[in-house]
């Protein structure tokens, strides 16, 4: 069956002959969310295609990598497994005014958790080595370098350089976490080691405000650990809404971690007693791991692609149009690498598109509308479209709030004095539901549901309509019916915090 392509920004049928010398339809360059789903989908459309990716190991370095990417082997999956296993201290807790008789003291066995999360994550890295073979993918382990617009060198473990030419090469090489450029950063460790310690710190200090560094402050805090947590502004998670980001500041502070707002790390040194950290303030603390999680950036840097002529921006990010192709027509990019908008799920879209544009014969823009999010922290915070700031800024008319905020029913009977915090953003002068936010126990599992009705264009009148499950916490984004504040058309928003 003859394939369509996407051949220099146009649909149209490749010339047969001309296909023939290549020795693939697609090569990828990347085997993470985004590179494996462009791949898959792109062989069953009939393409040919080849995909590389470097050796197996959960830290991953210049040389070290694995099928699956960082989600898979050090993201999102590992760290959801340690938040499972951090929860469980909380629960054990509020169990007691539940009848649990816990007359003795409960250990927490960290190399217990590290092995099954290491066993799981190679199991998916078994699956996804699968999933790509069954679809008739072929793998090359190493690494991939683009030679020129329409080939592909793979040096393999061994230093063998293997050269293959592909009608249209697809790089999906993700990013890296950054590391603070401050004396001493060599003692500190970034999210790859966090995940694979062999010894539970007794005390940890996390620099960074964004979701890996709530994350694993929780993590750690739920484990038992001493947690100070280091950040630059006012409230962590910059970006999110402000009100929410209050509430996850609070909850924080409440589950015994030691927050220090608008603040750095000046420098580390290594002590007899541990690393010590001597803040921008002049204040010292003590710990047995510092971790760094002051973002990632993408990972483009062996590639070879200013040689090729592939454009990149200041921060090394891959430059593409909206259907994900770079300035040089053959070669393509998605996911963390282009770094439009990091989240495993936008990648698995990015290649889904990808395979459709270039294979399918039907161009597809990826739509970054309502997007849910989570930031597991405990209890976890979700939201998806736009924050009551942003809401602002793009308004042109005015704007309804509702918020709720409740004792969970669990906690009535259990006593831990932690809130659930719910908000609605509404047009005022179209009744549509823009923004929503939740803070709370099952909030990702909630918000998810919410975020099909805001992509349907969802009004409040409509959530107002549906029946509530009761009792259950979900039920309030149906039952919020008085107006928390009115924003009048033209309010800019607050100062970011």
């Amino acid at each position: 069956m003859a394939r369509k392509m996407l051949v220099d920004g146009e649909i149209g049928q490749p010339n047969d002959g001309e296909e023939a010398q290549f020795d693939f339809d697609l090569f990828v360059i990347g085997a993470g969310s985004g590179g494996v789903r462009a791949a898959r989908f792109s062989a069953n459309y009939g393409a040919r295609v080849g995909i590389c990716e470097l050796p197996f190991h959960p830290i991953s370095s210049e040389v070290i990598g694995g099928v699956g990417g960082t989600c898979v082997i050090r993201g999102c999956v590992p760290k959801k497994i340690l938040v499972y296993g951090a929860a469980f201290g909380g629960e054990i807790e509020d169990a007691r005014n539940y009848g649990w008789e816990l007359n003795e003291k409960v250990d927490f066995n960290w190399k217990k958790l590290l092995q099954k999360k290491t066993d799981e994550i190679t199991r998916l890295n078994g699956i996804y080595k699968r999933l790509s073979s069954n679809s008739g993918v072929k793998l090359f382990e190493g690494e991939g370098k683009i030679v020129g617009p329409h080939e592909v060198e793979v040096t393999q473990l061994d230093g063998t350089k293997l050269s293959y030419s592909a009608k249209h090469i697809l790089i999906a090489t993700g990013s890296r976490a950054r590391r603070a450029p401050i004396p001493g950063q060599e003692l500190a460790i970034t999210s790859d080691e966090a995940l694979s310690l062999d010894e539970l710190p007794k005390r940890a200090v996390v620099l960074g405000g964004g979701y890996i560094a709530i994350e694993f402050a929780s993590i750690w805090r739920g484990m038992g650990v001493t947690v100070d947590l280091l950040f630059r502004k006012e409230l962590p998670l910059r970006g999110f809404d402000d009100e929410m980001r209050a509430v996850v500041a609070r909850n924080l502070e409440g589950r015994g971690i030691n927050l220090h707002p608008r603040t750095t790390i000046k420098e580390l040194s290594k002590t007899e007693g541990g690393i010590k950290v001597i803040t921008d303030h002049g204040e010292e603390l003590v710990a047995d791991v510092v971790l760094f999680a002051t973002g990632r950036i993408p990972n483009p840097k062996r590639l070879n692609l200013e040689a090729v002529g592939v454009k990149v921006d200041a921060t090394g990010a891959v430059k593409v149009n909206e259907y994900s192709q770079t300035n040089i027509p053959s070669i393509w990019a998605v996911g963390d690498v282009t770094d439009r908008m990091n989240l495993t799920p936008v990648a698995l879209m990015e290649g889904t598109f990808f395979a459709k544009t270039v294979f399918g014969g039907e161009p597809s823009k990826p739509d970054y509308n309502h997007v849910p999010c989570a930031v597991f922290s405990i209890p976890p915070l979700s939201v998806v479209g736009l924050s009551e700031e942003q809401a602002i800024e793009q308004a042109n008319g005015d704007l309804l709030v509702f918020t709720s905020s409740f004792n969970p029913m669990k906690n009535t009977v259990s006593g831990r004095q932690e809130k659930s915090v719910m908000k609605l953003i509404v047009d005022a002068e179209t009744d549509k539901v823009i923004g929503a936010s939740m803070c709370g126990p099952d909030a990702p599992e909630i918000m998810q549901g919410v975020a099909v009705a805001l992509k349907c264009g969802a009004t409040k009148a409509q959530f107002d309509g549906t029946v509530g499950i009761h009792p259950s916490a979900a039920e309030e984004f149906v039952t919020m019916r008085s107006v928390t504040r009115r924003v009048a058309a033209g309010n800019k928003p607050k100062t970011n915090l």
